[in-house]
């Protein structure tokens, strides 16, 4: 690591320490030219995949897209923030395990729809009826029974 102060690429670990929460590392390093000391933190830098839309863009994995969806089908709806943000967290996660490249936007919205449906049965079928285009009452029909069986 090079030197913030003199740019001396010669640095040298003094002390490390891993988060309370394991994610992240804390170095304290001594200059050994200049003889100054600085910190850095190391994190794991982790690549989501690309996005492959229905009409076969690739566009950038984005976070908050999948924050906004939620937002839209829970407004009004009593559901904490911590348990979106859980969830936000599980279909992140679950994205990762795939282990590709690109993913199909549509897996990512049947994976929102999944953990809308754990949280809230009405925000589900909000969500349901834009995803899946709903033409007719029929199609709410089917969706409320499908959840009415869970």
């Amino acid at each position: 690591m090079k030197c913030p102060f003199c740019g001396s690429p010669d640095t040298q670990v003094v002390d490390s320490r891993v988060s309370d929460e394991g994610d992240t590392v804390r170095r304290r390093r001594r200059c050994n030219v200049c003889d100054k000391r600085f910190t850095t933190f190391e994190t794991a830098e982790v690549r989501l995949p690309q996005v492959v839309k229905a009409n076969g863009q690739r566009a950038e994995f984005d976070r908050d897209r999948i924050r906004t969806s939620f937002q839209r089908a829970l407004h009004k709806r009593p559901v904490p923030t911590q348990l979106v943000d859980e969830a936000i967290s599980r279909i992140i996660q679950r994205v990762l395990t795939v282990g590709e490249r690109e993913i199909m936007s549509r897996q990512i919205g049947e994976m929102v729809m999944s953990e809308l449906a754990k949280l809230d049965k009405v925000a589900y079928i909000r969500f349901a009826s834009v995803y899946r285009s709903f033409s007719d009452v029929d199609d709410f029909r089917d969706v409320i029974r499908e959840v009415t069986k869970q």
